[in-house]
């Protein structure tokens, strides 16, 4: 039996993810030969090179030039010369610097690594580099979290639009290097794994490349963010399958098993299969990351991920829906703990990792500790970072025993600063009792990352205003902090139950076939746009104190550089380097076109979510074609 499990980009390329090293090692302890792939780290070192990025440099020049000639434009024209102008500066720098700054980035001596204006430099070329790339390619914006287009999987027509050669900068290595290799290992399944929404239509653009080029392979795709799309469409889950020949739904060990199993014995495999819970994770093989090349990977070493649990214990937030499960979260279930110092001790021995990510929606703070203490005795060695509740139970003598084990640092979801929001969600958790259990970590030396948001529905300006209070009074204690804005999602407990919530109206966008968007209206007025500009300055000025920096850099919440950081420099590293200089910016000219053109983007897409409730691309068309042609002759030549 052979099976290819691929990991598709665009995602976090500074360590792999769990989903194909777990099923890599589930399937072969059950005597699959498997050919694991993670095609994000593979694709993004075929065009994180001086000749690729010098190629989209030149289609950025000659793109721009077209546009530029042409005495007025319309408005998606507008766009186009927008987005190509303010790649202009990076289309000059990236090839240039891009080898170099991913040298940094792999530094395994670390004395670049570690070095934060020569990382700071370095981490600035490659997201130079990711602008050339959307530039080259506009309207898509992509970077290492997102992929996005402005009609973005809208429907199956629009999913395959957007896998055109043209449009599509990875499908050079989906047709080329990735398709030989499969070719060459010819597997009767190859599993797709999605995990995060930035996967999404790259995953289809590979699947609808390997259908051609791979005709008797079977294209099968799982993972939380493909869970989520399929479980949204209800009955209709098949005609979200595209090029796909089946879905695995929920956790996929097994389902995928008997995939593989039912090809060798020559069945097809068809239609959306519900994946089972593992009830008993003792009886999982530790994830298994031989045959990833963990040499590519932008870090100086790997941060390997690791899941003790899975689920999560509490169960009950009110805006909660991740991961694999229908609605809210999965319940909670657990390894034993030395099962899982026996797993991380192997996985040290094989990959020579002592930085381990565990990665769960949530861990009781008991079994946190009796980790710890399986740690501690085994002299391991090893350090671990995790997501966690902010519990009465991480007091002072808990927190010192996690600190001992080897915990370096937690990622709290202490979400709001007022105490009627807390009890909106159901956080089951009061605001002192959150400030508290930081305080312990903090005082034992664990780095605390604290994860808030604003908006939630009915939250008053004052309300948002306590939670960056709260921030301020735990500045101390605090390593990062991240502060999001609400969003509604689909499974959660808001959506499905609207009215205990203030929320007066949820509708999705007609036309919007795969249901991606889902917009909601308050019973109350919400927070206006002064009170809005005031909430947007407190965070700003609670965030003066840290050096921040955008997602998967050090300096942001819970990735590989972040830890390896904490890890060399202790805890407050990026307090103390909060006055640090930053690498300079390139400049972007604000210039009236293309301010007009972003503004005007903005009220088609306000017309169509929320006024006239439907899309389709002759609305579309309609309302960009109303919009004046904006003429170049008034622009100093110079200046265009």
């Amino acid at each position: 039996m052979k099976a290819a499990l691929v990991y598709p980009p665009t995602c976090d390329p500074t360590a792999p993810y769990l989903s194909v090293p777990a099923l890599t090692g589930f399937l072969r302890a059950h005597g699959v030969e498997v050919l694991p792939i993670d095609a994000n780290i593979e694709a993004w070192g075929r065009l994180l090179t001086r000749d690729a990025l010098a190629a989209f440099a030149e289609r950025v020049k000659r793109r721009r030039r077209r546009l530029a000639r042409k005495a007025a434009l319309r408005h998606v024209e507008q766009l186009a010369l927008t987005a190509l102008s303010r790649a202009r500066s990076d289309a000059r720098t990236a090839p240039d610097g891009i080898e170099d700054a991913l040298a940094v980035l792999r530094d395994r001596n670390g004395a670049r690594f570690f070095d934060n204006a020569t990382y700071g430099n370095a981490v600035a070329t490659v997201e130079s580099a990711l602008r050339v790339v959307s530039a080259a390619h506009a309207p898509l914006c992509l970077d290492f979290a997102s992929y996005r287009t402005p009609f973005s999987l809208l429907d199956m027509e629009a999913i395959e639009a957007d896998a055109r050669p043209e449009r599509d900068p990875f499908h050079g290595f989906f047709t080329g290097e990735l398709a030989e290799r499969l070719r060459a290992f010819s597997p009767r399944v190859v599993g797709v794994s999605v995990a995060f929404p930035g996967q999404i239509q790259p995953a289809f653009s590979l699947a609808f490349a390997l259908r051609r080029l791979l005709p008797d392979a079977h294209l099968v795709v799982g993972g939380p963010a493909m869970t989520q799309l399929l479980v949204r469409l209800g009955d209709d889950a098949p005609s979200g399958l595209g090029p796909f020949h089946a879905a695995v739904l929920f956790e996929g060990e097994q389902a995928l098993l008997d995939l593989v199993r039912a090809a060798d014995q020559g069945a097809e495999p068809r239609g959306v299969v519900r994946g089972m819970l593992v009830q008993d994770l003792g009886s999982l093989p530790a994830p298994d990351f031989s045959g990833l090349p963990l040499d590519k990977y932008l870090s100086p070493g790997p941060v390997l991920p690791y899941d003790p649990t899975r689920g999560c214990y509490h169960g009950k937030c009110a805006f909660c829906h991740y991961g694999l499960s229908e609605t809210g979260t999965a319940p909670y279930r657990e390894r034993p703990a030395g099962l899982v110092v026996e797993h991380l001790a192997a996985l040290r021995a094989a990959h020579g990792c002592r930085v381990f990510h565990l990665s769960e929606d949530s861990i009781a703070p008991k079994t946190l500790r009796a980790i710890a203490r399986e740690v501690k005795a085994a002299s391991l060695g090893v350090r671990m970072a995790t997501d966690m509740r902010p519990e009465k139970a991480l007091d002072a003598e808990a927190c010192r025993e996690l600190a001992d084990g080897g915990v370096m640092a937690v990622a709290l979801g202490l979400e709001s600063g007022s105490p009627r929001i807390l009890a909106g969600i159901g956080k089951g958790i009061g605001v002192e009792d959150a400030a508290a259990a930081a305080e312990s970590l903090a005082t034992a030396g664990i780095a605390v990352e604290a994860m808030v948001f604003t908006g939630f529905p009915t939250e008053t300006e004052d309300e948002a205003l306590a939670t960056v209070r709260l921030l301020e009074r735990l500045r101390g204690s605090l390593s990062l902090f991240m502060c999001g804005e609400f969003h509604l999602t689909a499974g959660s407990a808001i959506a499905r139950r609207p009215e205990e919530f203030g929320v007066a109206e949820v509708w999705g966008v007609e036309g919007d076939r795969l249901r991606t968007g889902l917009f909601y209206r308050e019973a109350r007025e919400p927070v206006d746009d002064r009170g809005s500009e005031r909430i947007e300055r407190a965070v700003d000025k609670a965030a003066s104190g840290f050096l921040m920096r955008s997602y998967p850099w050090a300096g942001s919440l819970s990735t590989a550089h972040t830890l390896l950081w904490a890890e060399r420099f202790g805890p407050d590293v990026f307090r103390r380097l909060s006055g640090a200089s930053r690498a300079a910016q390139p400049k972007v000219d604000p210039d009236a076109l293309g301010e007009t053109a972003l503004s005007n983007e903005a009220r088609i897409w306000h017309e169509i979510t929320h006024v006239r409730r439907f899309f389709s691309r002759e609305l579309y068309r309609e309302l960009a074609e109303a919009l004046p042609s904006a003429s170049l002759r008034r622009f100093p030549r110079k200046r265009r």
